[in-house]
């Protein structure tokens, strides 16, 4: 028997964040939430590779127009890294290009190196990564036999701690590091093995957080299948105002007239963040509601960098 239609599909608007399965790429899983909400607006925040696990932050709807706020915060993941192994795309799925003896390596040696990659650093982006040279993509390069010159690029690592450490010809490590986006934790390994003089390959990594979102309330992918079979989406989704809260600082804004107002493009008086802020607003049945997204300017006023409620939305 074939499977049961799905319902007819009712939009909604949110933040959806899975729990990433390894084997499919980040685009299979926008594919998966796009059956099973009925449509093809959404959007990830940050993609993982097919072997990585994790968590995933999808947009679905209105909210795609959020994925620019919500990608920019801190990344945590666990990973894995064997040393005395070198591959090609620093990871397991790339050919062994060198293999160095790493059993004289002990615990100290290992963790005082790798406290070395902590703070502010320059990194030289993968040669298999989504990175645009000349308009091209690195790993679109890579696929056909192509090395080229990289640009470093800074990172943050915010922390990195050695959760584990197996001795051995090829040495087996563990560490846990929260880092800023774009941090390549691939590139991490292999600059450590470097470093270690052995070479260093990432054989394993998990997402634990992506900004806010962490991976205890992530939904597997069957999970967001049966949601779609059954018409129950919604119930898996983050309100956007609830999404953002978590990302950004907020205001909450009471007086109708000024409400009116920035529904139709108006400024906000500035309220003295550095960054992005979210405007929210409580509705009549006590719900929150995202307004806008605001930036200070210069003058003491704050201009729409999103505006999210419509006029007609108010009432």
């Amino acid at each position: 028997m074939g499977r049961r239609p799905r319902p007819k599909a009712v939009v909604h608007d949110g933040v959806l964040v899975v729990d990433k399965p390894a084997g499919p790429t980040s685009h299979d899983v926008v594919d998966v939430v796009r059956r099973a909400v009925g449509h093809t607006r959404v959007g990830h925040t940050g993609t993982l590779d097919p072997a990585a696990t994790g968590v995933l932050v999808l947009c679905v709807g209105r909210a795609t127009k959020l994925v620019r706020f919500l990608q920019a915060g801190r990344k945590t993941y666990a990973a894995t890294v064997r040393l005395g192994i070198e591959t090609t795309s620093q990871d397991a799925d790339g050919e062994v290009i060198a293999q160095v003896d790493a059993s004289h390596l002990d615990e100290r040696t290992v963790c005082d190196a790798l406290m070395r990659f902590q703070g502010t650093l320059e990194q030289i982006p993968p040669m298999v990564s989504a990175v645009k040279v000349d308009g091209q993509r690195l790993h679109e390069r890579a696929r056909r036999g192509e090395e080229v010159e990289r640009e470093p690029r800074r990172i943050e690592v915010d922390s990195v701690v050695l959760d584990g450490f197996v001795p051995g010809e090829v040495a087996e490590l563990s560490f846990l590091v929260t880092c800023s986006a774009g941090t390549y934790v691939r590139t991490i390994a292999h600059d450590l093995g470097a470093l270690l003089g052995v070479g260093g390959s990432l054989s394993g990594l998990r997402r634990l957080a992506n900004g806010p979102f962490v991976s205890d309330e992530a939904v597997d992918l069957a999970a967001v299948d049966a949601a779609g079979q059954a018409g129950t989406t919604r119930e898996l989704l983050l309100d956007p105002a609830a999404a953002i809260r978590r990302a950004l600082p907020a205001v909450e804004v009471e007086d109708p007239d000024l409400l009116w107002r920035l529904t139709q493009g108006g400024k906000l008086p500035a309220q003295g963040h550095d960054g992005p802020y979210a405007a929210l607003t409580t509705t009549t049945d006590g719900t929150e509601r995202l307004v806008g997204i605001y930036l200070d300017r210069p003058n003491g006023q704050a201009a729409a960098e999103l505006v999210w409620t419509r006029p007609g939305e108010l009432s």
